[in-house]
């Protein structure tokens, strides 16, 4: 049988399709949920996604409210007894707000938060790359990857800086930094950072290695059809249709259910 995951759906959230797609590519069976589902789909799941969007509308902060919604009752507790969980943008923020990552304090009780964009909290919309910064054997969602990895992904946000208490932030870069924000070819450095994010941060890992939050999308660079119109015009339908870069996160994540 194929491993059961749930694509959480708030009210604001709205990437769930690309997310279900990218994730049934990788041969897992995939279920759209909303928050306020009452039957026991969620309960039942192998795994969690939380994809990107506006849950609650960004209320008090990105991800503040959902993070305190019921359903996350279920993830909380899902993520406590080993089950792999991937937030994206919003779904990330949400994990942070949870507390289930960076994981160094208790549930409900976060640690670190995506903040305003640098400068002036503008949203941004820019193609981009992350590099994995961590053994792949840290974690059971990225294992299948090779070290130092290169992702192409597109950073959609306006709160997605990592803010942190400066002792948290040095636990964070020692054990938790799963992403930084790199160029295409894994160097990095600050002109790569298109938010102002600390230490680079572009995805965060629990002590577990079953909980990871990314910012940028890796789903909108799953296939080649996603790249810029003047890069694809030529290819035929068979290469537009062809997987890109970002589904390696995916495959990566399906793989931790074996």
């Amino acid at each position: 049988m194929k491993p059961k995951i749930v694509v959480y759906v708030f009210p604001g959230t709205n990437s769930e399709d690309e997310t279900k797609r990218a994730l049934e590519a990788c041969e897992l069976d995939v279920a759209l949920v909303r928050s306020d589902d009452k039957t026991s789909t969620a309960k039942n799941a192998d795994g969690f996604v939380l994809p990107g969007g506006f849950a609650h509308e960004d209320r008090v902060r990105a991800g503040a409210v959902a993070a305190h919604d019921r359903a996350m009752d279920v993830v909380v507790e899902a993520a406590e007894k080993g089950k792999p969980v991937l937030g994206i943008c919003n779904g990330a923020q949400v994990l942070l707000e949870s507390g289930l990552v960076p994981g160094t304090s208790k549930a409900r009780r976060p640690s670190a938060a995506f903040a305003p964009n640098i400068p002036g909290g503008r949203f941004r919309c820019v193609h981009t790359y992350v590099r994995l910064m961590i053994d792949p054997s840290r974690s059971p969602l990225l294992s299948a990857l090779p070290k130092a990895a290169v992702i192409p992904a597109w950073v959609a946000h306006g709160e997605g800086r990592l803010a942190a208490a400066l002792d948290e932030l040095a636990r964070i870069e020692r054990d938790h930094l799963a992403f930084a924000y790199s160029a295409a070819d894994g160097d990095v450095n600050p002109d790569a950072v298109p938010n102002g994010s600390a230490l680079g941060a572009a995805g965060l890992i629990n002590e577990a290695g079953n909980v990871l939050a990314i910012m940028p999308h890796p789903e909108r660079d799953a296939w080649a059809f996603m790249h810029r119109y003047d890069l694809i015009a030529a290819r035929t339908s068979q290469e537009a249709l062809r997987p890109s870069g970002g589904i390696a996160l995916f495959q990566s994540f399906a793989k931790a259910f074996a």
